[in-house]
């Protein structure tokens, strides 16, 4: 099976609430979320998770105080020797703005993601702002239902709950099975004892609970998608 290394590219920071991340825990306390694109490097195709926001602002402050660069989507790619055009497949995680911006720069890629967010996207609940209809309108959609395998060593997890049609993605590597979290926690939401905490924000918290527990059973290693030393890594593992 062909293994991965996963690069965490850092694509905009907000400062916010960690009850944002943890249902019902840490409220007040405020916390760095960062905003990630994951480049999957092995085979031979250019392999994006989310492609994050376009534009964002970061204080000197916040740039100081979170220990790792913070890239226009283009720039983040110049890292990695790549243009938007030189990607092949983009996975989405879910469709909230700040996971899927950049897909329309992105004209070579196909872009998987659940159908059931696909369709909630073209017409989202007004309970939830952070959809926007005609984000993917430029891009190759195609479109998932339930667990899915993309590449040899890539797979797709449903776990619904933060949203509708939620995915985590399963990358192979050499330490194991890696999975990015299709719900927006940080390493709060997975304590070292005791069950894993639901998403602060979930469309349904039941799914969501659910969702974690999986996921923090199923994982080698489990990169949380909005956890703060996520973005200090060059490379998982």
């Amino acid at each position: 099976m062909q293994e991965y290394t996963i690069h965490p590219l850092v694509v905009g920071i907000n400062e916010t609430d960690q009850g944002v991340m943890t249902y019902l825990h840490d409220y007040g306390k405020r916390i760095l979320l960062p905003i990630y694109v994951f480049y999957l490097k092995g085979g031979d195709k250019n392999i994006l998770v989310d492609t994050g926001l376009e534009q964002f602002v970061v204080s000197d402050e916040i740039r100081k105080n979170c220990g790792f660069d913070i890239f226009e989507f283009e720039d983040a790619l110049a890292t990695l020797n790549l243009k938007p055009e030189d990607i092949d497949v983009i996975i989405h995680t879910h469709l909230h703005n700040d996971h899927c911006e950049n897909d329309y720069k992105c004209s070579n890629a196909d872009v998987y993601v659940q159908k059931a967010e696909h369709d909630f996207l073209k017409n989202p609940h007004p309970v939830d702002h952070r959809y926007y209809p005609d984000v993917l309108d430029e891009v190759n959609v195609i479109e998932i239902e339930g667990d899915a395998n993309i590449l040899d060593g890539i797979d797709v997890i449903f776990t619904p709950g933060h949203s509708v049609g939620g995915q985590s993605v399963s990358v192979n590597t050499s330490k194991g099975k890696a999975i990015i979290t299709g719900l927006c926690c940080n390493d709060k939401n997975f304590p070292a004892s005791g069950p894993a905490i639901a998403p602060g924000v979930h469309i349904n918290v039941i799914e969501a609970y659910d969702s974690m527990q999986k996921l923090k059973e199923m994982a080698d290693i489990l990169i949380p998608l909005h956890d703060l030393s996520v973005g200090k890594l060059k490379s998982i593992p």
